[in-house]
């Protein structure tokens, strides 16, 4: 049997808001959510949610990203002290640590590159699920006291830590500058 061909996405609308093409759309729909129900999230979906990020590309697949899973509430308290985003951490039911393996690195800016690769795939499986995501960066100056709290080795680098949960009642909105302002030239 031939395989079939894959068929073409539509070509989306001028506005960018009305996409035909499922990936195209959770990426217009995803929204950085800060506010939760105590809904639990299951070790499941956080798994499913790790999945899709070490489905993204990294240079030479060499693959550096490493996750801790985080839904005990005394950990996550002890995490809310670490940021200034302590209100979006203590109402996140669940936390997803990223690190890189210092070890699995070869190159700092590429596998920087694949961990926000890693991120985003993380941030579109949490919509895909239903679940609201946020990716917080600024506990990163805290990173040495993350690493010790969460008892992982040295030579793991904290890039993120993702807050998720089952988003609260409210409205998400989101606006972006016309696409004419990002484009420098066409060639």
């Amino acid at each position: 049997m031939q395989p079939q061909p894959r068929p073409r996405p539509q070509t989306p609308k001028p506005n960018g808001q009305d996409h035909q093409h499922p990936v195209l759309a959770a990426i217009s729909r995803r929204r950085s959510i800060r506010d939760y129900t105590a809904a639990e999230v299951t070790e499941e979906a956080l798994r499913e949610i790790v999945r899709a990020g070490t489905w993204a590309p990294s240079g030479i697949n060499n693959q550096p990203w490493r996750f801790v899973l985080i839904r005990d509430e005394q950990t996550r308290k002890q995490l809310a002290e670490l940021t200034k985003y302590r209100r979006i951490v203590l109402s996140a039911p669940a936390l997803i640590a990223v690190f890189l393996d210092r070890d699995a690195m070869y190159d700092q800016v590429k596998d920087h590159q694949a961990a926000g690769a890693c991120l985003q795939n993380m941030l579109l499986a949490a919509e895909a699920l239903g679940l609201g995501a946020v990716w917080l960066g600024q506990i990163l100056q805290n990173k040495e006291q993350v690493r010790q709290l969460l008892e992982v080795e040295q030579k793991h680098d904290l890039m993120a830590v993702v807050a998720l949960g089952h988003p609260a009642p409210g409205e998400q909105r989101a606006q972006r500058k016309p696409l004419e302002e990002f484009i420098l030239k066409s060639i």
